[in-house]
């Protein structure tokens, strides 16, 4: 009897490590901390609009309907609260996404109404501005990819036999991830060229 107990405690034990509970919190933490740098980047680019804006506002008063577009694109990613509860919730991450594509997309047309304005392209403050945007779409690039890859470790686990069985007793569910069509949209870094396009030749 005292035999059977050990093999079953054995058994017990062996099924406990190899259940993937802990993989499962391994990675769902590596998914809220990939989740906080995409969300902190964002916040770094929406941080760049206001003074954006204003130094654009300067020199072309008249693109008035873009300097909206973009303040309004601004206000609409900001009205939207990036907790981790996003990362369980669909529709409120396609919600997330959508916003963020929304923005890119202002910031894409007012950067192209800003070639149209040479000496608002060799001003010292938006030259500046341009580069930490240029920068910041880079970093946010770089996280957004990071979470991406820590979402389909967690979803790739918790669909595996035998882990399954663990995220299915206890509740656990794919996460939402980038979608390839929004994905394109906000993956598109706004085009910084500070060179006037050589004249032509007469």
């Amino acid at each position: 009897m005292r035999r059977l107990l050990t093999v079953l405690a054995a058994l017990a034990t062996l099924s406990l490590t190899n259940c993937g509970y802990n993989a499962i919190q391994s990675q769902d933490e590596q998914i809220k901390s990939d989740w906080s740098e995409v969300v902190n980047q964002y916040q770094r680019r929406a941080d760049l609009i206001p003074n954006l804006v204003n130094s654009v506002k300067g020199f072309a008063q008249q693109e008035k309907d873009v300097l909206l577009g973009v303040t309004n694109a601004r206000a609409k990613v900001g009205s939207i609260q990036a907790t981790p509860d996003v990362l369980n919730d669909p529709a409120a991450f396609q919600k997330f996404q959508a916003a963020q594509g929304e923005l890119s997309s202002a910031l894409s047309r007012l950067l192209v109404v800003t070639e149209n304005y040479p000496q608002l392209k060799s001003d010292a403050l938006f030259r500046d501005l341009m580069g930490q945007l240029e920068g910041t779409e880079n970093r946010i690039t770089v996280a957004r990819n990071r979470y991406i890859k820590a979402v389909q470790d967690y979803n790739v686990t918790i669909r595996s036999f035998p882990t399954n069985l663990t995220a299915m007793a206890l509740g656990y569910k794919t996460k939402p991830n980038f979608t390839v069509d929004n994905e394109k949209d906000i993956s598109t870094a706004p085009k910084v060229d500070f060179n006037p396009a050589p004249a032509a030749p007469k």
